[in-house]
């Protein structure tokens, strides 16, 4: 029973985490580049433009997908835990492992933005590269913020899973 305690608040902070934040803050950046860009404006502009709309979208994508996805894992992994719990918990223990796995790449990537934002910032005089600079510096922000909560909701969620199979 510990499993499906932890479960809900889970998989309703994946959720909310997307619908409410990761969503509405891609569709922001796909506003704001796309301003950016109708200005006409080149240089540094033209850079956070470029950046933020690319990564609007891909925050748009992610923050669609498991947003609306999340119920239906719920309803899912509710009926498969009925039918035969054991199985159930080792299949999610297996996902949840590979999802723990991802978070040293999604941590290695928003490193590696800061770092070439702030190399770029600090090195390079062109204005479209240090407008790149800045925005790579923020959805680095924006990356380790959203991971870092993603990641200890995923830590409590596989700790019940695993003291669940313990149990059974």
């Amino acid at each position: 029973m510990k499993f499906l305690e932890n479960m809900t608040p889970y998989f309703q902070g994946e959720k909310l985490e997307a619908l409410i934040f990761i969503l509405p803050l891609g569709l922001v950046c796909l506003i704001f580049g796309g301003w950016l860009l109708s200005e006409g404006q080149q240089g540094f502009s033209k850079g956070v433009a470029i950046t933020s709309i690319t990564m609007g979208l891909l925050l748009t994508i992610v923050g669609t997908t498991v947003g609306f996805r999340t119920p239906s894992q719920v309803a899912n992994l509710q009926e498969t835990y009925q039918i035969d719990p054991s199985a159930t918990l080792q299949a999610e223990s297996a996902r949840m492992e590979k999802v723990n796995r991802a978070w040293t790449t999604y941590l290695l990537i928003w490193i590696t933005f800061g770092v070439i934002g702030l190399a770029l910032r600090l090195f390079t005089q062109s204005e479209f590269l240090n407008g790149i600079a800045v925005a790579l510096v923020f959805f680095a922000g924006v990356g380790l913020l959203i991971d870092g909560f993603a990641d200890r909701r995923a830590q409590i969620y596989s700790g019940a899973i695993h003291q669940a199979l313990e149990q059974k």
